[in-house]
């Protein structure tokens, strides 16, 4: 096992390096509160299966589940003026910024009290109030977006970074090495995660990427770390070191998160080309919840407490699907708004 990496001047470019699995033991409360983070990301995945299959959900979708722990851990410390952009799997994304799941669920069922009015779906939802800047179905496009909204933050001097979400697929994007040079040459305020889930749809990562995703950088002198993205303590205390190497000026950062989807690419996607001994193996051994719940019992936190959130997260999904059922289809007059933006000069 790797040695885990020690916390970086942000004044001097850290070594390229592995972080360890292991972290530090974090209290009863953080545990608890990642716990309920999680949950509700995986129980709402779920719930946005079911509805799926049932013809409520159209177009494309894309769960999850299994990858819980990276964007609960970068969100816990993130700052407020912090701007997110992600590819297409980013309902777990907008509800760790904290967006109501009954605007997310009404959506992705295409309707009126969705985050896009019922319009964009799966794939074109954003908030401007929690800085989320969407999921994108272009993949690799959110990379140069997410570039830009660094480039934002660095104008305006706000201190904020951009953190922009790829998948191990999109990596190879030519203008994924196009927006690290940017990044680089003018030291912008980004943090590049590649969710490395294991498959770029279902072509695994051994067959389709060359070399260490995290080192893609190197060229560029950008800095980068492989992270157990199923270990959500491990994720945080990786983003932490990331997010003080950048706000200290020093450019952009990499974060590669080994992470793993426990559903096919998509939901029309049976994921034959793998075994199941294969998906049993993380479900069994390397599943964030359960990693989480392990913590929770050597810390001694109650099983009345957890079954509380259990019930407490169900009721939520619950409700956000009947919002999303019972709430109107967008009328066709809106066909036209929302296409174009006058700005005053």
């Amino acid at each position: 096992m790797p040695v885990a990496a020690k916390k970086s001047d942000s004044k001097k470019k850290p070594d390229l390096k592995t972080v360890s699995n292991s972290a530090p033991v974090p209290d009863a409360e953080e545990m608890t509160r990642f716990y309920r983070e999680m949950l509700l990301i995986r129980r709402f995945e779920e719930k946005a299966g079911q509805l799926y299959g049932m013809g409520l959900i159209g177009g494309f979708c894309h769960l999850y589940i299994g990858q819980e722990a990276v964007v609960t851990g970068i969100q816990s410390v993130q700052e407020p003026q912090d701007s997110i952009v992600t590819a297409y799997r980013d309902h777990g994304h907008m509800l760790a910024c904290g967006m109501d799941p009954k605007g997310v669920m009404a959506e992705l069922t295409g309707r009126r009290g969705g985050y896009s009015r019922g319009k964009g779906g799966s794939m074109h939802m954003f908030s401007r109030e929690k800085n989320f800047y969407g999921g994108h179905g272009i993949v690799g496009a959110q990379v140069p977006i997410g570039t830009g909204l660094a480039f934002a933050h660095k104008y305006k001097g706000d201190n904020g970074v951009a953190m922009a979400y790829m998948g191990d697929g999109a990596a190879n994007q030519g203008q994924v090495a196009e927006s690290y040079n940017m990044a680089a040459l003018w030291k912008l305020p980004v943090l590049y995660v590649i969710e490395n889930n294991r498959y770029g749809m279902g072509t695994s990562a051994d067959r389709h990427a060359a070399g260490a995703l995290y080192r893609r950088g190197e060229g560029y002198g950008i800095p980068g770390e492989q992270v157990d993205g199923m270990d959500v303590f491990s994720v945080r205390n990786a983003a932490r070191q990331a997010l003080d190497y950048i706000r200290g000026g020093n450019g952009p950062y990499i974060l590669e998160m080994m992470t793993y989807r426990y559903r096919g690419h998509s939901m029309s996607d049976p994921a034959k080309y793998r075994s199941k001994d294969e998906v049993s193996k993380y479900k069994d051994g390397h599943d964030p919840l359960l990693i989480l719940r392990r913590m929770m019992d050597e810390q001694g936190i109650a099983e009345d407490d957890i079954k509380a959130i259990d019930r407490e997260i169900k009721d939520i999904v619950n409700e956000s699907a009947a919002f999303a059922q019972e709430s109107p289809e967008p009328d066709p007059a809106e066909l036209w708004t929302d296409v174009l933006v006058k700005v005053e000069e």
